[in-house]
């Protein structure tokens, strides 16, 4: 009876001591883990302040791979998609832009029109002030296709590139789920839009008009994606079925996607 007590005693020893083993390697593993992930953040960091953004994209590419935590991936994703702007909005190339050399008879909107993107697009990342250019100018061009994503139940807008989120934006959508669904592409853009309310004209400048700064209508009538003045409807389910953004947003989304751009609209 001893020689088993005994024996009971080592086999419970070494599996006790067998499990601390895997409880302080996994904690060194997850140690190890962390300061890796930590490292990366903090030279995509360094990277982004040189204005080195292809590289700060990598590491934080990088970076996705290694977070288990979903606040930790959230806020590597978010300081991504900061880095896709600036990336975007610099003269810097990558694979989603080619070096376009100016052409006699060339003008921006043409250049535009030739490679699907827009006029606003090729000045921001150019740093151009105005419309002229000159022959053997060269000049960054986007090339890959951009599309939008709306999630109504999150009031979020996906801007996406080659299928990959881009950028994220919080919207508002329409009260009692009035957005409608489905596939739909942008028709037209306009600056300072008029709104042309039932009975009534309401001009770009009225306190009253709810269309904002920037509207891009699609291909379903009434509906849009437009700017807005009230900041605190952001988030909710609060228009009358229009896609709503920030000015700041809007502006931004609406220099960057062309006439034609796929809106998919989901519950």
């Amino acid at each position: 009876m001893r020689r088993y007590i005994f024996f009971a005693l080592i086999v419970f020893i070494a599996v006790i001591f067998s499990l601390s083993l895997v409880v302080y390697f996994s904690k060194s593993k997850n140690k190890k883990t962390v300061d890796e992930l930590n490292l990366l953040v903090k030279q995509a960091e360094k990277a982004y302040m040189e204005k080195d953004f292809l590289k700060a994209r990598n590491l934080l590419k990088e970076a996705e791979k290694k977070a288990t935590e979903t606040q930790e991936l959230l806020k590597i994703r978010k300081f991504k998609e900061k880095v896709n702007m600036s990336l975007l909005f610099s003269p810097i190339l990558d694979e989603c832009s080619i070096e376009y050399v100016v052409k006699k008879g060339d003008s921006l909107s043409k250049i535009a029109k030739k490679f699907n993107t827009t006029v606003a697009l090729i000045k921001r990342a150019n740093k151009l002030s105005s419309d002229i250019i000159y022959p053997k100018q060269k000049l960054k061009v986007n090339t890959c296709k951009f599309s939008i994503v709306v999630d109504k139940s999150q009031n979020l807008l996906f801007l996406k590139r080659d299928n990959e989120i881009f950028k994220t934006y919080s919207v508002a959508t329409g009260k009692n789920n009035s957005t409608p669904t489905g596939k739909f592409k942008i028709i037209n853009k306009i600056k300072n839009p008029t709104w042309f309310k039932t009975g009534a004209i309401i001009p770009p400048d009225s306190p009253q008009n709810v269309l904002g700064t920037r509207w891009m209508g699609l291909n379903i009538k009434g509906y849009g994606i437009h700017g807005t003045r009230d900041g605190d409807s952001i988030g909710k389910q609060s228009t009358l079925g229009c896609i709503r953004m920030r000015k700041k947003d809007i502006e931004e989304l609406f220099d960057i996607v062309p006439r034609g751009t796929e809106v998919i609209i989901i519950d």
